[in-house]
């Protein structure tokens, strides 16, 4: 899945979350997505991204992101990247 299919598909998944293209964020990094950790966005009552949960122990999270999203991304060839604690970059695999 190329870059504007996924932001296209995100957008449709989450209606109420912004995704942009790095280049939004910095024109220093091409190529990928990016989006907030802490908009308030919840997937089946936990938000999508918790820095804090990055360590391996989770039965929720992989590396901060919520299992269903980040196993569907790494299936559309992408994952997930947090920047700092309120923002997540989304680059291909």
């Amino acid at each position: 899945m190329n870059r504007q299919e996924l932001i296209t598909a995100l957008q449709k998944k989450y209606p109420n979350k912004k995704f942009r293209t790095t280049e939004e964020f910095s024109g220093d990094m091409k190529g990928g997505i990016w989006t907030s950790a802490e908009d308030g966005t919840l997937d089946k009552g936990l938000p999508l991204f918790s820095y804090y949960s990055q360590d391996g122990g989770s039965n929720s999270y992989i590396l901060g992101v919520r299992i269903y999203l980040h196993r569907w991304l790494e299936e559309c060839g992408w994952y997930c990247e947090f920047y700092d604690a309120g923002t997540v970059m989304i680059w291909e695999l």
